[in-house]
């Protein structure tokens, strides 16, 4: 039974401006479990900005979550969790029918997708941690703020998973093919790094969000897309700072080196080897490599080839595809049973090592299920 007291996890509110149009504000309401995105989230998210889109009235849109420490820290593995449990302990053997992953990454991609092409203005301001899922949802914002205080991450490789959200193809555009090391290594980007790898566009004082936040109010919207998205731009530009270069852009060049090997074994090696020195952050970058799962190595430097040469919206059917073979077979399950289940953080990966997970082994999970009438869950995005 639902809890009627609960608050809700999306808040929405719309507010007036002086010229008469008004400012949809989505703010992701679950601070303690650091907005992590449910199914719940993402489906009342969705249809809200499906509404503002069609609604003429509103002007812009704005992003942000609940809290202090974080815009949203990734999917509710929990819930993930509790159903690919209970598939394999059914014994079933098509991917499509653990119902509630199935619906879970259809309606996550179907609305990262949706921002990537939103017909209006949307202003995301990520601060705190902003990882996994929460860079999918800030990622197609065409405003991405950041703050002092932003860490962003992809570390699908300590669960399992892989960069997914469209990570395959945000991954393969950061510089130098860094990308590919952001997704081994699950390396933290402050707000500079950010905005280099292209995952954010301006930082802004946390202490501006108020004073953003009114000057849209005050702003004389409704001159249209292009002028309306110039005039964010230019407001967002009076609060910016300009934040010192990060560890990705100390060591571009050493990534770019370790990184330009053909062999994906070659280029965990040459990662493996740097000279770390006093150097926290490629330390730890090395340690979560070295413990990472085997498997996700694999897929996520495949699917950074593969989306290479697709469209965005082709790279989230595929990665739908890869999804779905992660909760079924895949290190996911494992993954989330030692960092939040359990907590012994001592996964027992299959296969152990990256000799053992090779490409002919990673070939299995990109074959597409036989869904009915050939037609593909998210065959619809463009």
């Amino acid at each position: 039974m639902n809890d009627v007291t609960a608050p809700p996890v999306v808040l929405f509110e719309e507010h007036a401006t002086a010229g008469g149009r008004r400012v949809g504000v989505a703010t992701l309401n679950s601070p303690k479990t650091l907005n992590g995105l449910s199914l719940e989230m993402a489906h009342r998210l969705d249809a809200q900005l499906r509404r503002w889109a069609d609604d003429a009235a509103i002007a812009v849109v704005v992003l942000q979550g609940a809290g202090e420490k974080a815009f949203c820290a990734g999917g509710d593995l929990q819930a993930l969790y509790r159903s690919m449990r209970a598939w394999r302990d059914a014994g079933d053997t098509d991917v499509r029918s653990n119902a509630y992953a199935a619906e879970f990454f259809e309606v996550e991609y179907r609305l990262d997708h949706r921002i990537h092409t939103y017909p209006k203005p949307l202003l995301c301001w990520g601060h705190g941690i902003v990882m996994g899922g929460g860079i999918g949802l800030m990622a197609g914002a065409r405003h991405r703020v950041v703050t002092e205080r932003s860490k962003l991450a992809f570390p699908e490789i300590t669960v399992g998973l892989f960069p997914d959200v469209g990570g395959s193809w945000l991954l393969g555009r950061v510089p130098d093919r860094a990308g590919l090391f952001l997704a081994l290594t699950g390396a933290p980007l402050g707000p500079g790094d950010a905005i280099h790898a292209g995952l954010a566009d301006a930082c802004l004082p946390e202490a501006a969000r108020a004073d953003v936040f009114a000057a849209l109010l005050d702003a004389p919207w409704g001159d249209g897309p292009q002028a309306d998205h110039a005039r964010l731009d230019t407001l967002l530009a009076r609060h910016a700072i300009v934040p010192e270069a990060g560890p990705l852009q100390r060591h571009a060049g050493a990534i770019a080196a370790v990184c330009a090997h053909e062999r994906l074994e070659d280029v965990v090696a040459a990662i493996g080897a740097l000279d770390a020195g006093d150097d926290a952050w490629v330390a730890a970058a090395q340690k979560t490599l070295a413990a990472g799962s085997p498997g996700s190595a694999r897929l996520g430097d495949a699917l950074q080839r593969r989306a290479a040469g697709l469209s965005l919206a082709e790279t989230f059917r595929l990665e739908y595809i890869v999804a779905l073979h992660c909760a079924a077979h895949g290190d996911f399950a494992e993954g989330i049973r030692a960092l939040l289940i359990d907590k012994d953080r001592t996964p027992r990966w299959t296969p152990a090592t990256l000799d053992e997970a090779t490409p002919a082994w990673a070939q299995a999970f990109f074959a597409a299920p036989a869904w009915p009438a050939g037609r593909h869950p998210l065959s619809d995005l463009a």
